[in-house]
């Protein structure tokens, strides 16, 4: 019965083609090797949000004046409702850090060279929406914090030129922060979010399947004296490892550190005081707090380091296609992102000075020690 109901279905799936295909493909062994399982730990994450986002969805209610009671409700009257809450809320920072980790290590690992540029361009796509992601997601308890947070991010966007007050009504759905904005926030979170990240996910996994895992220039050699991984079922089995302990390191944290709610966003009421948002954005909110008030040739100055970090984002999706250098070469590129890691790095730490929360310094020091890594790997192989 069983093998007719196999037959049955690799008639209809092609399961064995499947099967075939992931027989044969293999991932390089290299002291570099452990990098590459950073991706599979960012789809873990976002597999645990959408879980998680469809449990919180069947009490969760959009509006001004029952979101923040269905959270409430969901925390203290549903089984385990906290749980499921904390978790979504922790897997989504982590997503976030593993993703940044692992474009991190893509960039200095020179991972985006030819033949896989568009496997780049689809990675910072899907980090970008991640960040849209964490964005939106933030005002849907409707908290005092998530309230104004949300409020000083979309007056961000009033300052960029000519099209800043059409920005600030699209992501509004009006002039002000409210109920409109809540829904708005909740459509794109449940629904336009995950219907392009599905997209992008799709087309970047299939490139990554489909062009295999990149050696660094630097381990060139290393690689082809020893013999390749299979992606199924050594690679598989390890990667299945880690989101077993990321599984139990997530719900340690949820158990332990429960996230909590706050109180009620109330409009009327007083900003709170060293308000800043999510740590991910804290280095542009940092760098928008040092410059100074007034206009240049009718610009905003705050509307200098805003266009600054969108063409940033856009030089850093066309990485691959301006850094021609040849294998081994490209010191400028890595010096350059070695710059902006710092940067981003500093201006976070500064802005949490007041409080600077244990996370923080855990990033912090991550990504210096992978920084470090990397260079110190760099010169080994020159040597």
């Amino acid at each position: 019965m069983i093998a007719r109901v196999g037959k049955w279905l690799d008639d209809r799936l092609g399961l064995s083609t499947i099967v075939e295909l992931g027989s044969h493909k293999t991932v390089p062994v290299h002291r570099y090797t452990v990098f590459y399982y950073l991706g599979g730990m960012t789809l873990f994450f976002f597999l645990v949000q959408v879980c998680t986002g469809v449990l919180l969805m069947l009490y969760y209610r959009p509006s001004a004046n029952e979101a923040f009671e269905s959270v409430e409700f969901i925390m203290t009257v549903v089984p385990f409702g906290w749980l499921i809450r904390s978790i979504h809320s922790w897997s989504a920072n982590l997503m976030v850090f593993f993703a940044m980790l692992h474009l991190a290590s893509v960039y200095f690992l020179k991972a985006y060279r030819p033949p896989r540029e568009l496997t780049w361009v689809s990675g910072v796509f899907v980090l970008f929406l991640i960040l849209g992601f964490g964005f939106s997601g933030y005002l849907l308890p409707w908290n005092q914090l998530a309230f104004f947070a949300t409020k000083v991010g979309t007056d961000i966007a009033g300052a960029v030129p000519f099209i800043g007050h059409w920005m600030v009504r699209f992501l509004r759905g009006g002039d002000r922060v409210s109920g409109g904005t809540l829904s708005r926030f909740y459509g794109w979170h449940v629904a336009v979010l995950p219907a392009i990240t599905c997209v992008f996910l799709g087309a970047h996994l299939a490139l990554v399947q489909l062009k295999g895992m990149s050696v660094p220039p630097s381990c060139k050699e290393e690689a082809g004296k020893r013999q390749p991984m299979k992606f199924f079922p050594q690679f598989a089995l390890r990667d299945l490892s880690g989101w077993l302990f990321a599984l139990g390191c997530l719900a340690a944290l949820a158990a332990l550190f429960p996230w909590e709610l706050g109180e009620k966003a109330d409009l009327f009421a007083p900003a709170y005081e060293n308000i800043r948002p999510e740590w991910y954005f804290v280095f542009m909110f940092q760098t928008l707090k040092l410059v100074p008030g007034g206009e240049i040739f009718g610009l905003e100055y705050e509307a200098i380091p805003i266009l600054l970090f969108g063409a940033l984002g856009l030089l850093l999706m066309l990485v691959p296609f301006l850094d021609r250098s040849a294998p081994g070469k490209g010191k400028v590129w890595s010096i350059v992102g070695a710059v902006a890691l710092l940067f981003v790095i500093g201006m976070t730490c500064w802005g949490y000075m007041s409080l600077l929360p244990l996370y923080v310094v855990i990033l912090s020091g991550i990504l210096l020690l992978l920084l470090a890594f990397i260079t110190r790997g760099g010169r080994r192989s020159e040597n």
